[in-house]
């Protein structure tokens, strides 16, 4: 069912929720638009890469349609690749097209929805190439993030100043994707356009390759998902079209347990807050997916096809009544060169057990 939509002022690349009370029901839409400036060859080049970071109130219940999905605040930035909410905080991480690190705090101006705003907290210079994806550790002390160089940074949390505590050259090109292990954070996992997945033990100086695997994915690794109750599993996507499965108790070499063809490059992978083996996926040409994966299997159950551009950004709500009752789930969307964004309800998680 759906619940609402608009177009951004930009190219939509991310969405995301805020799963922290009181603003569960605060969506975040991030743009990024390469704009042409024709005439002005000698303009640096990160000065045509723009974006902007929205706000939104999310109310799929509401009987006026109007206030389904509303508009409340707009920050003009670099153009955004990624972006994470703190799992501890309503605190906001963005990467950006300037390779920078920037970190905004969602608060209420007078209490009321009219006044949330995402206030500066502290920005750092993370590299002269661009910050594609970011991701914080469970307890919200470090953030690593993944460059087009083919890096990978680890950024200490400080509300004063963002400077990087370790930088590496993790893959041969550009990286497109960084994890923290939830239950083991000095293992960080990466994913590349040289279509290999990897892992980095922190505790290591230089970072040491845990394992690296070339051979799996035949393009490149762009997302990977920790299943939340079982640490073991792990899932990539890629831009060969396969949602994998791996089984990683043996860290030193794990092994892909069921590929799944999506139909569509695997942009990006979230797990259901609330059902273990229940995840949303971006497939770029092919619109989203929301995907039943297990132990040794993995199944499509249902699809959304009602944009017609690259699939980029897709998100979970978590909110109580979804909790309770899995058909309340709540999910956005994003696509790229249409700008769109759409609000919706799954039709078909009806009466599956919530974990």
């Amino acid at each position: 069912m759906d619940v609402g939509s608009c177009h951004l002022g930009g190219n939509a690349d991310a969405v995301e929720f805020c799963p922290h009370r009181p603003f569960r029901h605060i969506l975040a839409a991030a743009t990024y638009t390469l704009q042409e400036q024709a005439g002005e060859e000698e303009q640096q080049q990160q000065q045509d890469r723009a974006g902007t970071v929205s706000l939104f109130s999310v109310d799929a219940g509401a009987e006026d349609e109007s206030r389904r999905l509303r508009l409340l605040h707009t920050v003009e930035t670099a153009g955004v690749f990624d972006m994470k909410w703190s799992p501890t905080a309503p605190l906001l991480a963005q990467a950006d097209a300037h390779g920078r690190l920037v970190l905004r705090r969602l608060e209420h101006e007078d209490g009321s929805d009219e006044g949330v705003v995402l206030t500066d907290v502290v920005a750092g210079n993370i590299s002269s190439s661009m910050c594609l994806y970011v991701d914080w550790n469970q307890n919200a002390d470090s953030l690593a993030v993944a460059l087009s160089d083919g890096s990978l940074s680890v950024v200490p949390m400080r509300e004063d100043r963002l400077e990087v505590s370790e930088q590496w050259t993790a893959h041969q090109y550009e990286v497109w994707t960084c994890y923290f292990d939830r239950a083991r954070p000095h293992l960080l996992y990466s994913g590349s356009d040289d279509c290999s997945f990897g892992c980095w033990d922190l505790r290591e100086s230089p970072s040491n390759a845990v394992f690296r695997n070339k051979k799996t994915h035949t393009m490149g690794v762009c997302c990977i998902a920790q299943n939340p109750l079982e640490g073991n599993m792990l899932l990539t996507g890629s831009y060969d079209e396969f949602l994998r499965v791996w089984d990683m108790r043996s860290m030193m070499k794990p092994v892909n347990e069921k590929s799944l063809n999506l139909g569509g490059g695997v942009w990006r992978l979230k797990y259901h807050p609330n059902i273990a083996d229940v995840v949303l996926a971006a497939c770029m040409h092919n619109g989203f997916a929301i995907v039943k994966a297990g132990a040794g299997d993995a199944t499509i159950m249902e699809t959304y096809g009602k944009h017609e551009s690259l699939a980029y950004g897709a998100d979970w709500q978590t909110s109580e009544a979804a909790e309770h009752n899995t058909n309340s789930s709540v999910i956005a969307t994003c696509s790229f060169y249409d700008r769109l964004l759409r609000v919706w309800q799954p039709e078909n998680l009806v009466n599956h057990p919530t974990s």
